[in-house]
Order: C-alpha cells, then structure tokens, then sequence
C-alpha cells in the first residue's frame, strides 16, 4: 500500500506545473538532455519569450516616434475651387462681390511647422525610455518564471526516473526470490504459503513498475511542452537525483540572506511606480505654454475661367508665425492629477504587500531546504540497512532460519526507503529552484 501511495505521489508531481501547449519547432530524433540544455532549448524555442522580445522592439519603436515630434513637419496641398456664386460683402458703401461667379480659384501652398517649446514631448520622451526598461524586466521576470518551471518539471521527470529505476531493481529481487521458492515448491521443501506469498509480492512490484513507466512518460511529456518540441522526440537523460547530492553541502551559502532585489516582481512594480511618477511630470505640461513656429507660403490664382491651371496667372505669397498657447482653466487636468497620485499611492501599498509575501515564501523555502538537507542523511544511511536487511532476509530464508513474510517486508522497506531518498533529494532541489526564482537569480549552479 505503501508503495503504492508513493507512486500515485509521483504521477502528481509529474502533472504538477500546468502549462499551455505549445507549437514544437524540433523533428523526430533523440535528445540527450541537461538541465542547462533543457533551460537553453526552452528560452530559445518558448513563444512566450519571442512575445517578450517582440514587446521590447515596439517600446523601442515607441521612443523613435516620440522624438520624432520634436523634428519639423512639411506638408504640402492643392485646392481648386470652381465659384458657382461668389458671395457678396455688403457695407455702408454699397454690396461688393468677393470675386467672379462661374471661375475657378487655384491654390497651393506648403506649410513647414516646428515646435520651440514641446514640454510635453519632452517628458514623453523621458516616459517611453523608461517604459523600455520596464518592458525589459517583463521579458526578464518571463525568462526567470520558464527557468523555474522548466527546472522543476526536470527535476520531476529525475525523479520519476530513479522511481522507475527502483522499481524495476525491486521487481528483479521480486522475481528472483519469486523464482527461488517455486523451485524449493516444486521439490517439496517450502509450503505452497511461501510461494503465493512470493508470486504476490512479484506481482505488486510488478503493477507499481508499471505506474513508475506511466509517471516517467508524463514527467519527460510535461518537461517536452515546456521546452517546445514535439511528442516524438525521445528524450534520454543521463542523470539522476543523487548527482545533485553534493549541492547540499552548499546549502548554507545558499540560504544565507534575503535580498529581494533581483525579484523581478517587485522590480515591476518599482518601474510601474516609476512611469507612473513619469506620467504625473507629463501632465504638470498641461499646465505649462506651448510654443511653436509655423512658415508657409503658396502660388494662388482667382477668376479663372476653365480648368487648365497651365493657363493661369498665379502670385506668390508667405507668412510666418509664432503661435503661444497658454493654458488658463482646464478642471480636468486637476483630476487627473488626483488619479495619478492615487495610483501611486496603491501601487506602493501593493509593492510593501507583495515584499512582504515575498519574504515569508523565501523563509518557507529555506526552511523546507533545511529540513530536506536533515533527512537526506537519515534517508541514505535507511537505504544501506534497508539493503543489509534484504541481504540477511534472504540468506535467512535460504537455510531456514527466516520466512517469507521476513523477505517480502524487507523488500518493501527497501523499495520505501529508496523513494523517500529520492523524495528528499527532490524536495531539496524543488524548494531550491523556488526561493532561486523568488530571490531573482538568473543562473542554476550544480
């Protein structure tokens, strides 16, 4: 029953980071794995980072257009206007007509127009430069949450490897010892007790080998969506919990301290909080004159009695200003201003929240690290008397000092004993990959 739990433990880890699935770039063929390949490939193949690339290029083009406002604009036109009736100006001198009924007016005109003094633009500017920074730590705090599943989901496909791998040693002693009583059986020296003990316990480690290839193939499945290629490449990992069994002795230097400022989270905010105190300089500019300078000139001909404008006596003329604009009473730009300091002030409270949350899950991880790191020893030193104990059990049976139900509890106390060093080891690992994306560390040591 034991192994049976562990083993329905193991399916769960397997189906525990839920992802969408995604289009696989790579064709059939076998891939030998890593974590840093695993990691490698998903970063280069994931769509959710080429989404956060392309997110960058339009904040950056954002910016050139936002400079781009202070250059000057030229803009060229032409109007032709055919004067069915012209209208009449009446004074007290008598009714004059503002032209010739049944003509056409041709005019053209380029304008050239360029701001002297743009506070808005100017502080737009300022805004978009920080709205790229922002947009680079999305792309980073992205980069860090595909590390974080993908080293997890690697993790539980090690784990659900040296599952099988126990399971497959504990069905091979199973069979053995299975194979051993039904020839003692068949010469009359053990009951037929013994030898349905034997096959039952054969059979056990048989369906529990069976549910360890289930939870592989879901583990290695899961790790494949993450990463982005297709179901039909066979992914072969040479590599195992108990290679990472050295990383413990690290473990102090990894739990020591609990700065959050790589936390990408707590960044975001820092820069929403930052564009948002941007934004407020920008509407201070609503506030504030304007200035520009626009020059125009145009060719203008009237009273013309047909369309061809090759026909026509045009004159010349140009003008030159210098438009102010000053902002005397506009209640909106008081709410606005209220909104924006509102805002600030609840993306503040989010961010004390947020770090203190943040806090709380680095100390969980650390301590459950602590705790893994404690029973990993315990759970290695179970492993050797688990196997001493199969060792005597059988030689025990074998000259008729022990009995079966003797074999088959040791047997299971081994294969118990196994899996918990490998949950352990696991457990380390998992909690160590979090408090690495929580802490914001953009690297994974072995």
């Amino acid at each position: 029953m034991k192994g049976k739990k562990m083993m329905a433990c193991l399916l769960a880890l397997a189906l525990q980071t839920g992802v969408v699935a995604q289009e696989a770039p790579t064709s059939v063929g076998t891939l030998d794995l890593t974590l840093e390949r695993a990691i490698e490939i998903a970063l280069a193949e994931n769509p959710t980072m080429k989404v956060a690339d392309k997110e960058i290029e339009l904040k950056k083009t954002a910016r050139s257009e936002a400079w781009q406002s202070l250059l000057p604009t030229v803009d060229v036109s032409m109007n032709m206007t055919n004067n069915i009736l012209v209208a009449e100006m009446v004074t007290g001198m008598g009714r004059f007509k503002m032209g010739v009924d049944g003509t056409v007016a041709a005019i053209g005109a380029a304008s050239l127009n360029l701001p002297i003094f743009a506070p808005a633009v100017y502080q737009n500017i300022k805004l978009t430069k920080e709205d790229i920074l922002s947009a680079q730590e999305k792309a980073r705090g992205s980069r860090l949450d595909l590390v974080n599943q993908v080293t997890k989901a690697y993790f539980s496909a090690l784990l659900a490897q040296d599952a099988l791998h126990v399971m497959q040693a504990g069905y091979k002693i199973a069979k053995d010892n299975f194979d051993v009583v039904n020839a003692k059986y068949q010469f009359g020296s053990v009951s037929e007790y013994d030898k349905i003990s034997a096959e039952v316990q054969m059979r056990t480690m048989n369906a529990s080998l069976v549910s360890s290839q289930t939870g592989q193939t879901l583990s290695l499945l899961q790790l494949k969506v993450l990463m982005g290629v297709t179901e039909d490449v066979d992914i072969v990992i040479n590599d195992s919990l108990q290679a990472y069994e050295n990383t413990l002795l690290l473990a102090d230097a990894e739990m020591v301290g609990n700065d959050l400022e790589g936390n990408s989270a707590l960044r975001q905010l820092d820069y929403n909080i930052s564009l948002l105190e941007r934004s407020r300089k920008l509407l201070r500019t609503n506030f504030m004159p304007t200035i520009g300078l626009q020059l125009t000139g145009q060719y203008q001909s009237y009273a013309n009695h047909n369309w061809n404008v090759f026909d026509y006596q045009f004159s010349p003329s140009a003008t030159l200003a210098i438009a102010i604009n000053i902002p005397i009473f506009h209640a909106s730009n008081w709410t606005k201003m209220k909104t924006n300091r509102l805002q600030i002030e609840q993306l503040e409270e989010t961010r004390r929240d947020t770090q203190h949350r943040l806090m709380l899950a680095a100390e969980s991880y650390k301590k459950n690290m602590a705790s893994s790191i404690a029973q990993v020893e315990s759970n290695r030193e179970a492993v050797n008397q688990a196997t001493k104990a199969v060792s005597i059990s059988q030689k025990r049976y074998e000259v008729g000092r022990g009995t079966i139900l003797e074999v088959n509890q040791s047997q299971v106390a081994l294969t118990q004993s196994q899996l918990t060093y490998s949950q352990s080891l696991y457990d380390y690992l998992n909690n160590r990959a979090d408090l690495d994306y929580t802490l914001g560390r953009e690297t994974y040591l072995k």
